[in-house]
């Protein structure tokens, strides 16, 4: 997502009980927080605040509120909301209402960066009913902004681009120029996301020429920010190199904040698209850096999932699961804040993502074995199939059909020698292939996925008499997941030819494994059974000749680990 940008507050007027070395003092704050000094700007406000009398508290109101906005804009979102919250207290004692109210915005401004649009909507809305009733026609315009960059966080488009109409012609009215830059940058980006290429350039075209007339240099790297997004959309990604380094050659005082790591993210994006994956590695783990640095989920969010795709070129599949996984984590959090179409639809594209990764790695993992070509696909259908009877909703579903597809994960350390012997395993061989559950285990346990997925992996070859393994459980000590699945493998082991004999047909499978006393949970089995009466047994893949096969009876145990 490219960077939206909240409208600057107007220049702190200087304090009219104020001495000319206060009014000095806040002038260079002023210039210093403009031109990207804002540590110094901070240290020019403390000694203005310093110089004021007990009495001054509108004064004072007004310069805690630049110290609280210089923190904003450099990320350090405790300390603003902190200074503008004593700013708020200090400014409604005084009686200076214009104050608080601008004090007002700005904290809805850090609250809309931290990704709790409720909250800031709520605050935009009040400090706009206050600017309207003081007939601030300014203020208003510029909340108007700032309520259309919510609503285009959102997802809904065409109300952010009433809402940016509404502050335009409001800024037009007031013939303020300081403002049109932040406010056509942003209407560029929303146009971009509309597809309305032509309308996006002239509004960026017309951001960057008034940015440069009244010297907001913040507002003219946003908008050489969000024009990189929109020729990466095109596919002009020399153009956007190009733009991107122009970018981070001014250097953390020229590009700051969220811009800094938006900037990072996209060259990134284009360093990975020109198979530069080295560099891109460097770019995005910088992004995310900045990203956490400055409590910015989406950011955070969208670099990781850029950092996921960046894995998968790199053939990294479990860093591939562990970013798309903490990812989906912020995702999820955020559209449980509040309703945002634009996140909710951000996660479900992940989520096919993480799909598509898992159903990739699991088919390599069966590659080593011939026999079991498609066994993950299969048992995952079975296994869902039976999870939805139990009652398992949708998004529980979903992690447990990616845990199905990834319970085998585990063999890749097993030797092909033993996954493909034709005859009885030795006592050392089955030792060595009963290690897969609890190597697949710990080989994703640094993956936070979204639902309990690794007991799937690591328990689904416990049985219900506490003869399994790797940990013996008796009972419903054995995670329900792990014991649907359990039962959808050996039946799809039974039902598949293997090296050491021919397939069963689902009857046999199924009188064979009810007749295993013990194997699995009394209450799941039947309804699997009814399950199965109704059902075709999936497609399976070709296998060796089967005169090669030899014709070996089976019991459930036996088959178990396969």
């Amino acid at each position: 997502m490219s960077v939206a940008t909240p409208l600057r507050v107007a220049a702190i007027p200087a304090p009219r009980t104020a001495a000319g070395p206060v009014e000095s003092l806040l002038r260079a704050a002023d210039d210093a927080r403009a031109s990207g000094h804002r540590a110094l700007s901070v240290s020019l406000y403390e000694r203005a605040l310093r110089s004021l009398s007990l009495e001054d508290g509108a004064a004072a109101a007004s310069i805690l509120r630049g110290i609280g906005r210089a923190h904003w804009e450099d990320g350090q979102l405790d300390l603003a909301v902190d200074v503008l919250n004593v700013a708020l207290v200090t400014a409604e004692a005084s009686g200076d209402s214009a104050c608080a109210t601008r004090v007002i915005n700005i904290l809805a401004a850090c609250h809309s960066q931290r990704g709790q649009l409720d909250e800031a909507e709520w605050l935009y809305t009040s400090a706009r009913t206050r600017a309207a009733a003081s007939d601030d026609r300014a203020l208003v315009a510029m909340i108007d902004q700032n309520l259309g960059i919510i609503e285009s966080v959102r997802g809904n488009l065409t109300s952010a681009l009433r809402h940016y109409r509404r502050s335009l012609r409001g800024y037009r009215a007031l013939g303020s120029r300081d403002a049109l830059g932040r406010l056509l940058s942003n209407m560029g980006m929303l146009y971009a996301a509309l597809d309305r290429v032509v309308d996006a350039e002239r509004s960026y075209a017309e951001a960057a020429a008034v940015c440069d007339e009244v010297g907001d240099a913040d507002a003219r790297t946003m908008v050489e920010v969000n024009r990189v997004q929109l020729w990466i959309g095109r596919g002009d990604f020399e153009r956007a190199r190009a733009a991107c380094d122009a970018l981070l050659a001014q250097g953390e005082a020229g590009v700051g904040g969220r811009a800094l790591g938006e900037t990072l993210k996209l060259r990134g994006v284009v360093a990975r698209e020109s198979r530069d994956l080295a560099g891109a590695e460097q770019f995005l783990q910088r992004a995310l850096d900045i990203a956490r640095l400055g409590e910015d989920p989406l950011l955070e969010a969208e670099t990781l999932r850029e950092l996921a795709e960046l894995a998968c070129q790199l053939e990294r599949n479990r860093d591939m699961l562990r970013y798309l996984s903490q990812a989906h984590h912020l995702f999820a959090r955020l559209r449980a804040r509040r309703d945002l179409a634009d996140v909710g639809q951000r996660a479900q594209r992940l989520e096919r993502r993480f799909h598509e990764v898992v159903s990739s790695w699991s088919g390599s993992i069966e590659s080593k074995d011939p026999y079991t070509k498609g066994h993950c696909d299969r048992v995952a259908r079975y296994a869902c199939a039976l999870a939805e009877r139990a009652g398992f909703d949708t998004m529980t579903m979903f992690w447990f059909h990616v845990g199905a597809l990834l319970h085998d994960v585990g063999k890749i350390v097993v030797p092909i020698q033993i996954l493909t012997k034709p005859g009885a395993l030795t006592d050392e061989e089955r030792r060595i292939m009963e290690r897969h559950a609890l190597a697949g285990a710990e080989l994703l346990s640094d993956v936070d996925f979204p639902w309990d997925v690794l007991p799937i992996i690591r328990n689904h070859h416990e049985r219900w008499d506490g003869r399994g393994y790797p940990d013996a459980l008796v009972g419903d000590a054995t995670p329900l997941g792990a014991r649907i699945l359990c039962i959808a493998d050996v039946f799809d082991a039974l039902t598949t030819d293997r090296p050491y004999r021919k397939a069963f047909s689902m009857e046999q499978a199924l009188a064979i494994m009810t007749n295993d006393v013990g194997a699995f949970d009394p209450e799941l089995l039947p309804v699997f059974r009814e399950l199965i009466a109704g059902m075709e047994p999936f497609a399976r893949s070709e296998t060796a000749d089967d005169a090669k096969l030899p014709d070996r009876p089976a019991t459930a145990e036996a088959v178990a680990t396969a």
